[in-house]
């Protein structure tokens, strides 16, 4: 599945299972709210995947990815609800682009000191 929200993309993919569309809906609302961190993501990426060969506490894996200026960020969880998996993977990215912002602002707010050569010639 591909939306498009406000300019945008989100993409869900179901790996060994059928994505029904009350879990796209599910997902795509739960992703969604990243935005409201980072308004220059590209593209925020969503696999589902259901591994019968797994044990059943981790029968489900999510994995979530931001593609964003500078490094993508990628998580992922594995657990036996895949509702739980999706939880747990959009709070690590919240957590992420929050620690990005944060970060950001501090660089901003702080500027590093740049030494100048002191052989500079006088500007008249």
């Amino acid at each position: 599945m591909h939306n498009r929200t406000e300019n945008h993309d989100v993409i869900i993919k179901g790996i060994h299972m059928e994505l029904t569309d009350a879990l796209k809906n599910i997902v795509h609302e739960k992703v969604t709210k990243l935005f409201r961190h980072e308004e220059r993501i590209v593209r925020i990426r969503v696999d589902l995947e259901h591994d019968k060969a797994r044990d059943k506490e981790k029968e489900f894996t999510v994995k979530g990815e931001i593609e964003i200026s500078g490094p993508t960020m990628v998580v992922s969880e594995c657990n036996g609800d895949c509702l739980k998996a999706l939880d747990r993977v959009v709070d690590k990215l919240d957590r992420k682009l929050r620690r990005r912002a944060r970060m950001m602002k501090s660089k901003r707010n702080h500027p590093h000191p740049v030494e100048i050569p002191a052989d500079l010639p006088k500007v008249s």
